[in-house]
């Protein structure tokens, strides 16, 4: 069931509303207060207004206390969802422990994607044609990236998770591949990472979902290209290992800075973007430090749990 009216505007009131009046001036205060109430200052798209969008990718999404949500109002242009099968439902938890009869994959991403989406791509008289805008209202172009970690058996779990999208594909919101040569962008692209078969995602020439590949084998497989996966991920700590913390920020020693350099620069070669997960989240300076070289290194997302935290840092 797509969210009601006003479960929409109340998360918008709890998600944006803070933000925005913590920086609005006194003296704006005092003129909003003041005005004379009209429809004037409101507009269609006006949901996500003045979010900018981050190179972040919201991991373990579902653990906030609105997921898709809190990321989307961060400005990040990635998200994710772990999802387990059963009995023909998609589950979204980090583990069986976590799983509820209400946290589904259609009511905590694809309902929530789809209402925002049709906000953002209203009909009216002023719209001369159809139109394909993404999430964030400042920049209508942007994907976002939808990874869909797949934890009970691949194929049929991951058939489920194809046919939960019809919705979005319905309206045209995914991102698409034809005949196996052109990639149409689209408001979401789905990446099946997990357990998600490379066989039901490579080998088909049409479809809107896409493979999260391995970036530290990436120079292993020259079949993988960006027509399979948009982004390649790995664990920053198997595939850069531990650092030493000294007391500079120059974390990463040149070994680790060449193989990072590699990984990064073999996934460009493709057109494909880089993502590392398990990277360092304490000390507060060390973990800046590794966000500031990766972003240096030219990584297309950073992985990020405290939302609060990576805003803050762009």
């Amino acid at each position: 069931m797509v969210l009601s009216h006003s479960l929409l505007v109340a998360v918008s009131a709890a998600l944006f509303s803070p933000g925005l009046a913590a920086g609005v001036s006194t003296e704006l205060q005092s003129v909003l207060k003041n005005t004379h109430g009209s429809n004037e200052y409101g507009y269609p798209t006006d949901f996500t207004r003045g979010i900018l969008p981050i190179p972040v990718h919201s991991h373990n999404d579902y653990w906030r206390d609105i997921p898709f949500y809190t990321g989307l109002s961060k400005g990040c242009t990635s998200t994710e969802a772990d999802v387990w099968l059963y009995n023909g439902t998609l589950y979204v938890g980090h583990d069986e422990s976590s799983l509820t009869e209400e946290r589904t994959f259609e009511s905590l991403y694809v309902n929530p994607m789809l209402d925002v989406l049709k906000r953002q791509n209203p009909k009216s008289r002023f719209v001369t044609s159809p139109t394909k805008n993404g999430v964030f209202d400042t920049t209508t172009s942007q994907t976002l990236y939808f990874f869909v970690d797949v934890k009970t058996s691949g194929p049929e779990t991951f058939k489920a998770v194809i046919a939960a999208l019809e919705p979005l594909r319905r309206e045209g919101y995914l991102t698409t591949l034809k005949d196996n040569k052109t990639v149409t962008s689209g408001p979401i692209t789905v990446i099946g990472t997990g357990n998600t078969p490379l066989d039901m995602v490579g080998p088909v020439a049409d479809r809107d979902y896409f493979f999260d590949a391995h970036l530290d084998s990436l120079e292993e497989n020259p079949e993988m290209t960006s027509l399979i996966a948009p982004i390649a991920s790995t664990s920053f700590q198997e595939a850069i290992g531990s650092l030493t913390y000294g007391d500079n920020d120059a974390v990463l020693n040149d070994k680790q800075l060449a193989t990072l350099r590699s990984q990064i620069s073999a996934a460009k070669e493709r057109g494909i973007g880089a993502r590392y997960w398990e990277t360092p989240y304490y000390p507060i300076r060390i973990r800046n430090a590794v966000w500031r070289t990766l972003l240096q290194e030219g990584v297309a997302l950073l992985n990020a749990d405290d939302l609060d935290a990576v805003a803050a840092y762009f």
